[in-house]
């Protein structure tokens, strides 16, 4: 019988790490730069009860590390139209995760955007903005909308 490693809990507050209002890790020498690594701990993200952690296999034990971040953990990285789907697009999160774009789920906070799935707080990098720029247009009264399956949906604002 194979026995279960050590999980080691570290606090948000000794992690020596950070997800910033874009996307970026850091720590006390400035934005990662290794793209393997900075995959590595995006599709390391999970959530529980007490918050987004990264897990780590340090071989005979996994450490399992809480971390701080600016805005939001989780955002989208890339958008692509789904042809099985009707050309509905899908998004591509940080963590490697899809979901589908619901318009209704759309808001715009402090010149951002971001998306709410279930009940989650997601908030669209500078790439995934560039991508998804050609679907928003001015609606009525000066707001944002996006046009998607033919529809012009107003973006909220919060």
């Amino acid at each position: 019988m194979t026995e279960k490693p050590q999980t080691v809990v570290i606090p948000k507050e000794q992690a020596v790490f950070w997800l910033d209002k874009n996307g970026w890790w850091r720590n006390a020498a400035g934005k990662f730069r290794k793209k393997k690594i900075i995959d590595y701990f995006h599709k390391s993200i999970g959530r529980d009860e007490n918050g987004y952690f990264l897990i780590h296999d340090k071989g005979e034990k996994w450490e399992k590390i809480y971390f701080p971040y600016e805005d939001t953990a989780l955002f989208v990285f890339d958008i692509r139209e789904d042809k099985q789907e009707n050309g509905d697009m899908v998004l591509i999160l940080n963590t490697g995760g899809k979901i589908p774009l619901v318009p209704e789920n759309l808001w715009i906070q402090n010149d951002s955007l971001y998306i709410t799935w279930e009940n989650e707080k997601i908030k669209f990098a500078e790439r995934a903005l560039i991508k998804i720029s050609k679907f928003i247009t001015e609606g009525e009264n000066g707001r944002l909308a996006i046009k998607t399956g033919g529809r012009f949906r107003v973006i909220s604002e919060k």
